[in-house]
């Protein structure tokens, strides 16, 4: 049984029935109550350094949490409180920068400033014997930081959302036009419950790190899910390798507390009283203090982080997207007939303008493949949450001529308007980012509506885009981004007129496509079967 020694007790140690350990107090004479000077310089580095690594470090993380409504929460306010980054010192802008080992380097400059803070400190408290009631205090930081984040990470897993069963489209996809990154997304992707699992592991290791009798199960947890994440990241060019790493080294500082004690019990083969020494709650205010936080913290992203994610799984997908799209036009497409301008394009794969297959996804997005080249968007398909527009997965680490176009349909009048899904493509891409949720240019936003691209009449037919999941969904941070109004980010557009015949099995789409030429495609549809089998868990609600 481990021992609990307060930093009051100088006396042999007593178990909860007043009973006092001898052998306990054998042990403690062992425990570094005076720290040699390495030990203290090594600690007050290592303070300096996992404070300033567990501290959010972006004034935008602030700015989300002020004005998080906590009475309707989105999954992706406690999801966002759990994830951040430390203060960033410098970035190295090159290939190395994001993909290698020069990612780090932030890194290497927190634990510079640790250093010198670190010494300066010990040449002021130099009379100091020990810090352990510090050490303590810097494992309950670093362990509920670690914790924390990984249930955040962990919940996207468990509810299959962060890596998405394959669309159509991307099932059709050749497999040598797909980036390192989305292969192995899709390999993830088309085997659900093996996400469930890691989801379950890294939510495991999260609540086992938020209780100190389990903090080194939770640690060493977290530290072998985490390991194999930033390999998989540098091997494939995931973009999360820092992140990934960034639990694994506060797991690894969590652990090595335990490791003496382990090393003894396991190799030395000698017996082990555990000693732990803890702060002295002896008032009545602290001990409730204490209990208060930590049930606040376990309620807020154990259970009320699980359903906002299960909502988010049902009817809001993370990463695909929530609007259903025109029922009759789903499916996948052979082009039996295109014409450009009047002007008909034979079925050839060299031909740059024609479109050689066309897929209508269940949700809102229409796809086809062209011989002509577009930008590679290179993101893990994060995007934005809230809009559709905005969900990335579908093109990111896509290549190969695949174009994908998000539409809002007015089923009145049978038309869509579309717009590229790729943001690399929009015009005004090049003087300002684009494609979020939270942080829309100003200059991006209509305020007169007669000068949308969307007449007025279509967009009354096409109806409020915030109210197309169920309600069950709804909050006050997906309100605030959709209550922005009309946004245009220069995406290239599209606007298609569609009759269908015999229940969509043949399709005609005429209009104006996003160089301003007039079109004129046939479709007809083809039950296309797959080796890949169909998902058991299948995400949103269409």
């Amino acid at each position: 049984m481990a021992n609990v020694l307060t930093d009051l007790q100088t006396s042999p140690a007593t178990d909860a029935n007043g009973s006092t350990h001898t052998e306990s107090l054998a042990d403690a004479n062992k425990y570094p109550y005076i720290w040699s000077p390495l030990q203290k310089t090594a600690f007050r580095i290592a303070f300096v350094f996992f404070i300033i690594m567990c501290i959010p470090g972006s004034a935008s993380w602030y700015k989300t949490v002020f004005n998080i409504d906590w009475t309707h929460l989105h999954y992706r306010d406690l999801y966002d409180v759990a994830r951040f980054n430390p203060i960033s010192i410098w970035t190295v802008r090159s290939e190395s920068g994001r993909w290698g080992l020069a990612s780090w380097s932030n890194w290497v400059a927190i634990l510079g400033i640790a250093i010198v803070i670190g010494l300066i400190w010990g040449w002021v408290d130099n009379k100091r014997k020990s810090y352990n009631i510090a050490y303590y205090w810097l494992q309950a930081i670093v362990r509920y930081r670690a914790g924390i984040g990984i249930i955040g990470f962990g919940f996207t897993k468990l509810f299959p959302v962060q890596m998405p069963y394959p669309s159509i489209s991307l099932l059709n996809n050749n497999f040598g036009d797909l980036t390192g990154h989305k292969v192995f997304w899709l390999s993830i992707g088309i085997v659900p419950w093996y996400q469930v699992f890691t989801g379950v592991v890294e939510v495991a290791a999260g609540a086992f790190l938020l209780f100190r009798k389990t903090t080194a199960f939770g640690a060493a947890l977290l530290i072998g899910a985490l390991a194999s994440i930033t390999v998989v990241n540098l091997g494939y060019d995931g973009g999360v390798h820092v992140y990934a790493s960034y639990f694994v080294l506060l797991g690894s500082f969590v652990l090595a507390y335990y490791i003496p004690r382990v090393y003894r019990l396991l190799i030395l083969k000698q017996d082990v009283t555990p000693i732990d020494i803890v702060p002295n709650f002896s008032e009545k205010w602290q001990r409730w203090l204490r209990i208060g936080i930590k049930s606040l913290l376990v309620f807020l992203f154990l259970i009320v982080l699980f359903y906002l994610q299960w909502m988010n799984y049902l009817y809001d997908p993370y990463k695909q997207p929530s609007s259903p799209g025109v029922k009759t036009l789903r499916g996948y497409y052979h082009v039996k007939e295109f014409k450009i301008n009047d002007r008909i394009i034979p079925e050839d794969p060299t031909d740059t303008t024609r479109w050689q297959e066309v897929i209508f996804e269940k949700w809102s997005t229409l796809a086809y493949k062209q011989n002509r080249k577009v930008p590679l968007e290179l993101s893990n398909g994060g995007g934005g949450p809230m809009k559709d527009i905005n969900k990335t997965f579908e093109v990111s680490g896509v290549a190969g001529g695949r174009r994908v176009f998000h539409y809002l349909a007015d089923t009145v009048n049978q038309v869509l308007y579309l717009q590229d899904k790729n943001i690399m493509t929009a015009k005004k891409k090049i003087h300002s980012r684009g494609g979020g949720d939270d942080i829309i240019n100003p200059a991006y936003v209509v305020k007169d509506s007669s000068k949308f691209w969307i007449p007025i009449e279509a967009l009354r037919n096409i109806g409020d885009e915030n109210k197309t999941i169920h309600p069950r969904a709804s909050s006050t941070r997906r309100n605030r981004v959709f209550g922005v109004g009309l946004v245009d980010e220069g995406r290239q557009k599209m606007i298609l007129s569609y009759q269908t015949e015999d229940g969509g099995k043949r399709v005609y789409l005429r209009g104006i496509n996003e160089d301003k030429d007039s079109i004129f495609v046939v479709l007809d549809r083809v039950d296309r079967k797959y080796a890949v089998s169909e998902s058991t868990l299948s995400a949103g609600s269409y």
